[in-house]
Parts: C-alpha cells; sequence; structure tokens
C-alpha cells in the first residue's frame, strides 16, 4: 500500500508539475496557497516549518508605523529615502506601508522593493528570502511571479555560498538553506531551475546524513524531470547514496535487493559511458554482497543441528539464483557429499 500511495503521488506531482510548466505564471501558487508537500517526499512538510505569517501594523505604531497618511504618500517618501541613501528609514517604511495599508496596490510595490533592499543594500540573503517568500505568498496574482520565483532561487543560491563553509567547518545553516531549495521548488514546480533545485536539496540531505531522504529526493526527481542534465547526474549520485546505506548500516537483504534493483534500472537506461562505469562497479558489489549472504544461509542449513535434507535444499536454492557464483562448484561438491551420506531423514 505505501508503494501505491507514494506512486500515486509522484505521478500527480508529475502532472502538477508539467501543467505548471505549459501554462506558464497563471498556473503558479496563488496566495495562501498550501503546498502539496506529500507530492515531494524527502521534503520537510509544512507544519515542521516555521513561516512568518502576515504583517500587522506594529505596537506603538506612532513611532514605528507610517510617517504618511496614505499609502501612495507612504510610498513615495520611502521611495525618496531609498534615493537619498536613508536607508533605515526606507525599509521602515516600505515595510510599514504593506503592514498598515496591506490591501492597497502600493503594498505589492513596497514589498519588492524591501525585499530588493534587504538583498542589494544589506546583502541580507535570509531576510531577503524571506520578504520575497512574502511577495510569493500574500502577492502572488499582483507581482511578476515568474521573475520573484526566479530571484527567490537566486537568494537560496547566494544563501548556500555564504554559509556553504567557514574554513574547515561547515555553518549551521544547512537545515535553513535546504528548506529554502524546498520552498522555491513548491512555489514554482514548472520552473526551468526546479531539476538543479532538487539536486540541491539531495545534497543537502547527504551534508546531514540523511543519506535515505536524498535517495528519496533523487528518485522523485527522475521520475519528475526524466529527461534534463540533472536527472543523468542523479543515477550516479543516488547510486553513491544507496551504497553508501549499504555499508553504513549493515547487511539488509530488503534494502540490498532494492539497490540491486535501482542499479539494474539505471545501467538499462542507456547512461553515459563515464556514469555507466560508476554504476557496473556498484552493481557487481551489492550483487556479491547479496550472493555472500546467500551462501551464508545456506551453510546455516548445513550445521550439525539441521537435517542433510534441509541442507541440500538449502544449497540447491543457492544455486538456482547464482549459478555462476564463485561458490558453485564448492556447494555442487557439498551437495554430492550430503546426498552420498545415507538416508536424507538425518
Amino acid at each position: 500500500m505505501i508503494r501505491i500511495r507514494y506512486i500515486f503521488l509522484v505521478v500527480t506531482a508529475a502532472i502538477a508539475a508539467r501543467c505548471a510548466m505549459a501554462a506558464g505564471p497563471s498556473m503558479m501558487p496563488s496566495a495562501n496557497t498550501r503546498y502539496a508537500t506529500d507530492a515531494y517526499p524527502g521534503f520537510d512538510r509544512e507544519e515542521n516549518i516555521i513561516v512568518k505569517g502576515k504583517k500587522t501594523p506594529r505596537w506603538f505604531s506612532w513611532i514605528n508605523g507610517p510617517a504618511k497618511k496614505t499609502a501612495s504618500e507612504q510610498l513615495a517618501y520611502a521611495i525618496e529615502c531609498e534615493k537619498a541613501e536613508s536607508w533605515r528609514a526606507a525599509r521602515r517604511g516600505y515595510d510599514s506601508l504593506v503592514r498598515e495599508w496591506p490591501a492597497s496596490p502600493e503594498a505589492p510595490i513596497a514589498q519588492e522593493k524591501l525585499a530588493d533592499l534587504q538583498l542589494g543594500h544589506y546583502a541580507d540573503y535570509e531576510e531577503a528570502f524571506e520578504e520575497y517568500r512574502y511577495l510569493m505568498d500574500y502577492y502572488s496574482s499582483q507581482c511578476n511571479y515568474s521573475k520573484i520565483a526566479e530571484r527567490l532561487y537566486e537568494v537560496a543560491l547566494l544563501m548556500e555560498e555564504e554559509g556553504a563553509q567557514f574554513l574547515f567547518f561547515r555553518l549551521p545553516n544547512t537545515v535553513d538553506v535546504r528548506r529554502a531549495f524546498e520552498g522555491v521548488v513548491l512555489r514554482s514546480p514548472g520552473a526551468k531551475f526546479v531539476p538543479a533545485a532538487m539536486l540541491k536539496i539531495a545534497k543537502l540531505r547527504e551534508d546531514a546524513d540523511e543519506y535515505d531522504k536524498a535517495v528519496t529526493v533523487y528518485e522523485n526527481l527522475r521520475n519528475l524531470h526524466p529527461y534534463t542534465e540533472e536527472a543523468e547526474k542523479s543515477l550516479v549520485l543516488e547510486g553513491a547514496a544507496r551504497m553508501k546505506l549499504l555499508k553504513d548500516h549493515g547487511y539488509n537483504r530488503t534494502r540490498v535487493k532494492d539497490t540491486v534493483e535501482f542499479l539494474k534500472m539505471a545501467l538499462a537506461n542507456n547512461p553515459s559511458e563515464e556514469t555507466k562505469k560508476a554504476l557496473s562497479g556498484w552493481y557487481e558489489e551489492a550483487v556479491l554482497q547479496l550472493e555472500e549472504e546467500a551462501y551464508k544461509s545456506a551453510k546455516f542449513y548445513d550445521a550439525k543441528t539441521s537435517t542433510r535434507r534441509g541442507a541440500i535444499a538449502a544449497y540447491e536454492n543457492f544455486l538456482r539464483e547464482y549459478p555462476a557464483s564463485r561458490y558453485a562448484e564448492v556447494v555442487s561438491k557439498r551437495i554430492a557429499e550430503l546426498k552420498a551420506a545415507g538416508d536424507l531423514k538425518k
């Protein structure tokens, strides 16, 4: 049932993404949209993310509130402050306009200018991201949605670059950066940069040692965007992540079999020679691991506490499954010895 549900969600997300891509900005999410995070397994669920609510007038508004009596006058005032390089006054002016007159035609203009100010002058990428996201969430039909979506992606890239590494240490904003990329994908599922953003999300999952979730994102990327350059890259990245899970978490037959099936599928997908070489090596390694554990299991039935009949059956099953095994000769010899030993009930 879980597998069926997953396939349904992937297909639903794929249809939504293709519709959005075909229709353009008019098909993008609108204000107050609840995003189908279930359609993006490997992403954090919406209820687990702290999202800023709608802006309201601040307390002590006679100090922090608008300097003018109308939205149009306030916008003109804030623009003049910015031209005069009175940055704090401009920022407060734009923000107070949005809070005091949220339904005015000037509000989305002020909100975009506030976001531009956070990005351009203050270079505060986290705050810039929040302000652009607010613009998309609450003024989606009153702004250039496609342009702002691309800007949001660019700011997420800046957040990653700024917080990627300091000396030899990873800064603790990995989760925030990943959630920023997730927010970009959820708000613009049909945008051209979505496959690249999903690669970033998977890589950030790996940076947090969440390889199982990274595998899920890689798989979803290939399902939703199968003919992209990123889908080709995800084959190798997913293969590497799957192999790390095998090595780090001990033997698990289901996990190993799933990995073998994935690698078999990837190899059948006509990858490049370089990709094929990596996948082939992992495939051989995973198959050998399955074979090794199957041989150990068969030997278990050859213990003194088991019947010869059970041991022979186990060995014969092994040969049927792995006829070309490096243990084939040893196993065949042992079967002959057991059969020649006498009564098979013993």
